[in-house]
């Protein structure tokens, strides 16, 4: 039986869409063919032409694999470097010093200064 690939929202289709064309302008760059890629990762053709094309159903590893044989595999590491996100809700998160209500202090009764 086939192995289902839940729906992706349509942004993501975009995404994975660009990331394909990205992928490809770099094979192009390196003048080579998609069989010549295929063979190198050890995925079949018809798997790299979804991957350029953007299909969701494609690995990460395959993807990892396709960046290591165009020289770019440092590149996965820029994957979710930035989590500005998380950060400000890890800061809202720490204790936070209490502030003290300000009462006013009266004079004890003879105590006056004036």
């Amino acid at each position: 039986m086939p192995r289902l690939t839940p729906p992706t929202h349509p942004r993501h289709v975009r995404q994975l869409s660009a990331l394909g064309e990205r992928l490809r302008a770099a094979r192009l760059r390196r003048k080579l063919t998609q069989a010549m890629v295929a063979e190198r990762v050890g995925v079949t053709l018809p798997t790299l032409r979804k991957l350029e094309s953007g299909d969701p159903s494609s690995s990460l590893a395959t993807v990892i694999r396709v960046l290591q044989v165009l020289g770019l595999a440092q590149d996965i590491d820029k994957l979710a470097a930035e989590d500005a996100l998380g950060r400000q809700l890890q800061d809202s998160d720490l204790k936070r010093p209490r502030r003290r209500t300000a009462t006013a202090r009266l004079p004890a009764s003879g105590d006056e200064s004036r």
